[in-house]
């Protein structure tokens, strides 16, 4: 259950019904200026039981005690309020729950889904990793000092407890409305052009292939779509400016896919592998080779609120060949794939040999909203997921 302490919501004025509990005969209505509730989402295995608990205040901020709250929910196979705010979950879905004192209203999201899910447990995992995992991250102790950079965004982006799979550890991002920037990892695995982006595994090859699995879940009520960014892969070839002569970026669309993951590969190189980028996204001197575009909407409220396992492959073309791949497993299921790829032409001077997990919004998010990540894995073979 994801308990989040005494917090202000969004005030929404609605029609006053005439039933009894809806109306305060003993207060003034113009004196009810506040409605706090003890959760802004919430989540139950079906047949359990939480309490909330409102409190309601008047212009000055002293509370109300005597104010009539009116508790509902917007679909009770999923969920059910009592008169006293005790929610029961019912069956697996999503659903809202309102605390209505008199015109103001207080929102509560409720996640109910099945409380295990993954076997073997989420905390053990890196605890037994396999040898062709590179880099396995659980978050269960502080590892972000390995990470060549960790951008918090001045605490935007945060490892925390109770927030990653199984109510184990995680990484917890969090955008204000309208903030664009919400914090990343940045990891350096094989051979580095410079010491500043240490490696933290295969420091002396040059990778041909690499998976990456990183488990995203994004808050019940989430909205907005992906926002942008959320993986990369790179060839960094430059010691100075930092250019890449490849990215196999896995982030949202725009349009009609900003609910989708997309595969977006780019080059940096001509066809026959001369380097063309000379800064950090040197977009302007990208070759890019087309979009592949995932069947699950990943950021559409069907799905938010539950985790999602994500797995991308990337292995680079055969010199002077179009054989590169680049794919994409949603839960275990491959959901795009993009092959006969000339990712470097010919090029060689440095394998793929950095992945980052990132937390940014084109447009600026459309509100104050969160999403968790957890049991980060970087290996040169297939990963999968937990209890696949």
């Amino acid at each position: 259950m994801n308990y989040c302490g005494v917090i202000s919501v969004v005030l929404t004025a609605l029609p006053v019904i005439a039933c009894g509990s809806s109306t305060l005969p003993s207060l003034d209505e113009g004196v009810v200026t506040s409605v706090l509730v003890s959760a802004d989402s919430i989540e139950l295995a079906p047949g359990e039981t939480t309490q909330l608990s409102v409190i309601v205040s008047d212009q000055s901020g002293s509370p109300l005690t005597d104010a009539t709250v009116r508790w509902t929910s917007d679909a009770e196979d999923v969920a059910v309020v009592s008169s006293s705010g005790l929610v029961e979950g019912i069956s697996e879905g999503m659903t809202r729950i309102h605390a209505q004192v008199g015109v103001l209203t207080a929102t509560v999201s409720v996640l109910v889904a099945r409380a295990e899910i993954f076997d073997p447990p989420a905390a053990t995992e890196c605890a037994n990793a396999p040898p062709e995992w590179l880099w396995c991250d659980d978050f269960e102790k502080d590892r972000l000092g390995s990470y060549f950079e960790y951008i918090a965004a001045q605490g935007a982006f945060a490892r925390a407890a109770a927030v990653g799979l199984e109510g184990s550890s995680g990484m917890k991002a969090r955008w204000e409305a309208g903030q664009v920037g919400a914090g990343s990892l940045h990891l350096a695995v094989g051979r580095s052009p410079d010491t500043y982006r240490r490696s933290v595994a295969a420091i002396d090859r040059d990778l041909q292939t690499l998976y990456w699995r990183l488990y995203l879940r994004n808050e019940p009520g989430w909205v907005g779509g992906g926002g942008g960014k959320l993986s990369r892969a790179f060839i960094f070839h430059s010691p100075d400016n930092w250019g890449q002569a490849m990215i196999a970026h896995v982030w949202s669309g725009g349009g009609d896919r900003s609910e989708n993951l997309l595969l977006d590969p780019a080059s940096g190189t001509d066809e026959a592998g001369n380097v063309l980028t000379s800064t950090y996204n040197d977009f302007a001197n990208l070759r890019w080779l087309g979009v592949g575009v995932s069947e699950t909407r990943v950021f559409a409220a069907a799905e938010v609120g539950a985790w999602q396992c994500i797995e991308a492959q990337v292995s680079l073309n055969a010199a002077g060949a179009a054989d590169g791949v680049f794919r994409l497993w949603i839960n275990d299921r491959l959901e795009a794939e993009q092959t006969q790829l000339n990712w470097v032409g010919s090029y060689s001077d440095f394998g793929l040999n950095a992945v980052y997990v990132e937390n940014y919004w084109n447009e600026g998010s459309p509100r104050t909203q969160e999403r968790y990540f957890d049991n980060f894995v970087v290996s040169t073979e297939r990963i999968g997921c937990l209890g696949g």
